[in-house]
């Protein structure tokens, strides 16, 4: 994945705009555990990734007609490239693989409960950890600019 989509750098205007809707729209997303945008001097920024993650979002809100309550319980039951039927090589580029704003552990799918998978064994947990171990080593040998 490339580390240029994972820089916070819109803010919240400007991606409202983008993706033609109110700022408060983001902020109820956000509330609700959709997105977690960076967070600098109290303003929040947004990447590319959230950026795409919120097309689909806006997918599954608006073309799909599911509701804020419906995607939480579908993302509980399933990945949402099942939702939306992603194949394959969309997966590979997809944002929400490696920078989901609520991963598939913290909200316990019920898939992976009823077939007995566990996290530590699974191949989207590991490449998140992978990147979460990563993101972090690079950051500790960044220096900080005052």
């Amino acid at each position: 994945m490339d580390i240029e989509n994972l820089k916070a750098l819109y803010p919240i205007g400007i991606v409202a705009e983008i993706l033609n809707i109110h700022p408060r729209t983001l902020r109820i997303y956000e509330q609700e555990g959709l997105i977690r945008p960076a967070r600098r001097g109290g303003k929040r920024f947004y990447s590319n990734n959230d950026l795409q993650w919120l097309k689909c979002l806006r997918v599954l809100l608006t073309e799909d007609g599911l509701n804020i309550a419906g995607i939480k319980k579908l993302l509980t039951l399933t990945p949402c490239w099942n939702i939306r039927g992603c194949p394959e090589d969309v997966r590979k580029q997809c944002p929400a693989i490696l920078n989901f704003p609520v991963p598939c552990w913290d909200l316990v799918p019920k898939n992976c409960a009823e077939t007995g998978h566990t996290c530590s064994e699974c191949a989207v947990y590991l490449k998140k950890m992978n990147h979460v171990m990563m993101k972090r080593s690079q950051e500790t040998k960044e220096p900080r600019s005052r």
